[in-house]
């Protein structure tokens, strides 16, 4: 049984799709005009979680992710200039080849990150025209209207607008202010399609039946999800930043559309913090995975899997490190097993305890600990709990074939390379130099690049 938290009730609910064995998921995907930087890729983890779970549980999975290159605002809320017009100025580039070089940077960082590709994935500027269609239809049933050369969705003409973020219109219309654009009637309304009126010099246009120019960023997901997906579908996921704007647009202009229930399950990841504060490009000082000089990919991973979902992770330097030793005892400890080829199903009894934890809304910290006691547990022969790790790995992705293939470095040793690590972080190189020493006498190398540390046994 695998039960989820969905944020459309608030509540932990036992997870049945709409059809029997099949799952359909709608990931928001990268907005294409920068790296992405740690605390988007926390997001991207726990999709893939997500999706290793339910197909570790037998659901055959359809995993759909957009790539926005066009119509995302520095605002959520159609406010200041499009993001990769932004871009643009920066780089001194085309729309077309920064969206191109940051789509493969980020699937380049997915891969390393062992996050694996959805199924459909799926560019903004390659649906314009389902964007239009599912426009006209909101037109049809009178939701939308035209000022300013923009149109508009009207929120009032949704009664259920903000049941996701639990937000109370009138409370809005009563606190409203002087409105940052004059066009809307309602400061809640947002845009569906952009004119010339909007931006003068917008590189990204299409015809359209309002005038030349280019879709508003919700209406982008609910085209290509609908697309992709159908009218109705299992989950839709994304960050908690989402639920607002984003991702509550997003359903009153589908729901609006299809008159009906569109989406089952809504699941959101909790920001990564920085110097106790949400990590954010528009702020700037953010992390990028190339930033983590000294660590694997995977030690990232494995920090992310240490903290729920759902869970604000505050990031540092120590966590990193911490993160790294767990995983090097782990792999430690299941390396001192031996080998083995033997294969366990998830629904063995071994992995009872594991399967529990995982299923109850994605425990991954709980997960972890349960993992560690199947590979300390004596009652079980070594190749059985390897096999259980094995097994677990397709939740986890920590690729831990790959363990058996690496040179085995004693936990004494990686001990005293974490500790030569912080004398080198605090630049006390008489100290790095010591304990370079004493992992020689232990009969191991260290060598220094840009990389980190690498250390190997001497010849």
């Amino acid at each position: 049984m695998v039960t989820l938290f969905n944020t459309l009730t608030r509540t932990v609910e036992q997870f049945n799709p709409i059809e029997q064995g099949k799952v359909k998921i709608y990931c928001c995907g990268p907005t294409v005009y920068n790296y992405q930087h740690i605390g988007n890729l926390k997001t991207y983890i726990f999709e893939d979680i997500l999706v290793r779970t339910l197909r570790y549980f037998n659901y055959k999975v359809t995993h759909v992710m957009n790539i926005t290159d066009v119509g995302h605002l520095v605002s959520d809320a159609d406010e200041g200039e499009d993001k990769m017009s932004l871009a643009m100025k920066r780089e001194k580039k085309k729309s077309y080849e920064i969206a191109e070089y940051y789509t493969h940077a980020f699937f380049k960082d997915c891969e390393a990150l062992n996050i694996l590709k959805p199924d459909i994935v799926c560019k903004a500027t390659d649906h314009i025209t389902e964007m239009i269609e599912l426009i006209k239809r909101l037109e049809s049933k009178g939701l939308t209207y035209l000022s300013g050369g923009n149109v508009y969705f009207d929120v009032s003409k949704f009664p259920e607008y903000g049941k996701l973020a639990l937000l109370d219109l009138e409370k809005l219309r009563a606190g409203a202010r002087i409105e940052i654009d004059s066009n809307k009637r309602f400061p809640a309304d947002f845009v569906l399609w952009f004119t010339k009126s909007k931006f003068e010099n917008q590189e990204l246009q299409w015809d359209s039946p309002w005038g030349v120019g280019y879709p508003g960023w919700h209406i982008e997901c609910s085209a290509m999800a609908i697309k992709y997906l159908g009218e109705q579908f299992d989950i839709h996921c994304g960050g908690i930043d989402h639920i607002p704007v984003h991702h509550t647009n997003e359903i009153a202009q589908s729901e609006g559309a299809i008159g009906k229930k569109w989406v089952n399950f809504w699941m959101h990841s909790e920001f990564i913090l920085l110097n106790k504060e949400k990590m954010s490009k528009s702020k700037g000082g953010f992390i990028v995975l190339s930033d983590l000089e000294g660590f694997d990919p995977l030690d990232y991973r494995f920090l992310v899997l240490g903290s729920h979902y759902r869970s604000q992770l505050n990031f540092s330097l120590e966590a990193m490190e911490g993160a790294k030793a767990s995983r090097n005892s782990l792999r430690s400890k299941a390396r001192s097993l031996g080998r083995s080829t033997l294969e366990v199903s998830p629904e063995h009894k071994i992995l009872k305890e594991f399967n529990a934890a995982i299923g109850a809304d994605l425990n991954t910290p709980l997960a972890l600990a349960k993992l560690r006691q199947i590979l300390e547990d004596e009652r079980y022969q070594p190749e059985l709990r390897l096999g259980a790790l094995k097994a677990a790995d397709l939740v986890l992705g920590l690729s831990v074939d790959s363990w058996f293939n690496e040179e085995i470095i004693p936990e004494s040793v990686q001990a005293l390379l974490t500790q030569r690590q912080s004398a080198r972080d605090n630049k006390n190189w008489a100290e790095s130099d010591r304990l370079r020493d004493e992992i020689q006498k232990l009969g191991f190398i260290v060598e220094d690049s840009k990389g980190g540390q690498k250390v190997h046994k001497s010849i």
